[in-house]
């Protein structure tokens, strides 16, 4: 069983520290003490932050194979005359995507715009801190 602290806890989820208190306090969570520290299951956690995930609609309305879909705001657009950088903040996570400066045009792209990262990948690493079960 994976053991998270609710400091650790409290930024997987996006919460203060004291929400992660008040949810242990309420029941929504369940804690232990580790060396005197109060420690949570990482299977509850990542159980609650699938429930509490708040995405936004997908203003694409379109289907797609691609399950990897990350809608946000563009927060940067560098071009020069044949390339592309876009940069969109997704939630919490920063996409950053290469493309001609041709697209960037022709889709309107521009800082503060909506966009969806769509991410169709063969390969995806998955890595652990050290240490860590």
């Amino acid at each position: 069983m994976t053991q998270i602290r609710v400091r650790e806890a409290a930024q997987f989820l996006g919460v203060s520290n004291d929400t992660v208190r008040r949810w242990i306090d309420d029941g929504t969570l369940t804690s232990t003490k580790s060396a005197g520290v109060t420690v949570l299951d990482g299977l509850q956690l990542a159980t609650l932050a699938r429930e509490r995930a708040v995405l936004p609609d997908d203003p694409s309305n379109m289907a797609s194979s691609a399950r990897n879909r990350f809608v946000g705001l563009v927060t940067e657009v560098v071009t020069d005359k044949v390339m592309a950088k876009v940069e969109l903040q997704c939630g919490p996570h920063r996409v950053v995507s290469l493309m001609s400066s041709d697209a960037v045009r022709d889709l309107g792209i521009e800082p503060g715009s909506v966009a969806v990262a769509v991410i169709k990948a063969t390969t995806v690493i998955i890595q652990t801190p050290d240490g860590k079960s």
